[in-house]
């Protein structure tokens, strides 16, 4: 089986309202998306949002890093992944949203050419029901508590209060208020996104420390290992890190230098399910908690891809953030299970998911188009 064909495809998909951060507001999803197609007519699909404060990666840079690989892929074994993605990094530095595209394409069509469920090309099915984080984002305490509210009665179990919107004081009041409605028999975390000094985040966690916050992510810049430090000695919350993650080594220096409890797993960050998986390995071997996430607003295929990463992993202590939930519309033919918080994990070959290539087609973008 060899790769015959691999397409870019840049979309931007609705979604049902926008997602307030600290460095942005999402109003849109502008994602990538890869088509790979073997020359035995196997059609695998892989999929990254455009992240470039995480990442440094757009969506027309994903695009034209996928097309200028292309040829050196082509004719290759598609079953022998790392070696393809091997290739990919001798002629391409960097560029692991882009690769991390090609490499969830390439399980998906590996999977579906062996008729085996991607977790099984992973580590085996450890779960097969993954209950969701659930983001709440809307940057006001009303809204804020009415959304917890209303995500409580839909049997959610797991939330991520988004913070650095406000001073640290007036988060620290929202933050508190959301988790009285919520109670104390769910997951309730906190993520900042880099958007605090070290002085502001520890002002934030020393005002939530009788909350029933589970871990604060991200509180001050991805580079700024020995800040992160300081508000973990400062912190009785547990402290996650996100943007500060690109590889296996920035688990270790965390790790080390005390500065993190745990850490959030991204496809786009890492490079692929595979790195995603051996990371989630590393991090058994350290004792750090982990978070699966996709980026805000991943679709369906990248949904899928997590919740087979959710399957295989040793242990997901701090949840699964799903984000095609916050789509208005979504590009795969059939929605994947979900019902009261919890999403199945797809059982069919590959992905177990079906892609509606005319919704591809019609939310493309233009401008990256060959």
């Amino acid at each position: 089986m060899k790769i015959k064909h691999v397409e870019p495809i840049a979309v931007s998909l609705p979604m049902v309202k926008p997602v307030k951060m600290s460095l942005e507001e999402v109003s849109r999803a502008n994602n990538a998306l890869v088509r790979i197609e073997t020359d035995g007519g196997v059609v695998g699909w892989g999929e990254a949002a455009s992240a470039p404060t995480m990442t440094g990666e757009t969506v027309a840079s994903m695009v034209a890093a996928v097309r200028y690989l292309a040829p050196f892929l082509e004719g290759l074994p598609a079953d022998d992944i790392a070696a393809v993605m091997g290739r990919a990094d001798r002629y391409l530095y960097g560029n692991r949203s882009a690769k991390s595209i090609i490499e969830m394409a390439l399980h998906d069509a590996l999977g579906r050419a062996t008729g085996k469920p991607v977790y099984e090309l992973l580590g085996g099915k450890r779960r097969d029901r993954i209950p969701a984080l659930r983001m709440i984002g809307g940057g006001s305490t009303g809204t804020d508590v009415d959304e917890a509210v209303r995500r409580k009665a839909e049997g959610y179990v797991a939330y991520k209060i988004k913070v650095a919107v406000a001073e640290p004081l007036v988060d620290a009041e929202r933050t508190r208020k959301v988790c009285d409605v919520l109670g104390g028999n769910v997951l309730i975390c906190a993520d900042a996104n880099q958007g605090w000094s070290v002085a502001q985040a520890i002002t934030y966690v020393q005002a939530v420390a009788d909350t029933t916050l589970e871990f604060f992510e991200q509180p001050v810049a991805g580079d700024d290992i020995e800040g992160m430090a300081r508000v973990a000695k400062a912190s009785r919350i547990k402290i996650g890190f996100d943007e500060g993650l690109h590889g296996l080594e920035d688990l270790r220096r965390h790790h080390d230098a005390g500065a993190a409890h745990g850490c959030s797993l991204k496809t786009i960050k890492l490079g692929g399910m595979k790195p995603v998986y051996d990371a989630a390995l590393l991090c058994e071997q350290l004792g750090m908690k982990v978070n699966l996430a996709c980026k805000i607003a991943e679709s369906g295929i990248a949904a899928a891809a997590m919740l087979h990463l959710a399957a295989a992993v040793p242990s997901l202590d701090w949840g699964v953030s799903i984000s095609n939930q916050y789509l208005a519309d979504d590009v795969l033919k059939e929605p994947i299970p979900f019902a009261a918080g919890h999403f199945e994990v797809p059982a069919g070959p590959g992905l177990g998911i079906e892609v509606d290539e005319a919704k591809v087609r019609r939310y493309a973008l233009a401008v990256c188009r060959t």
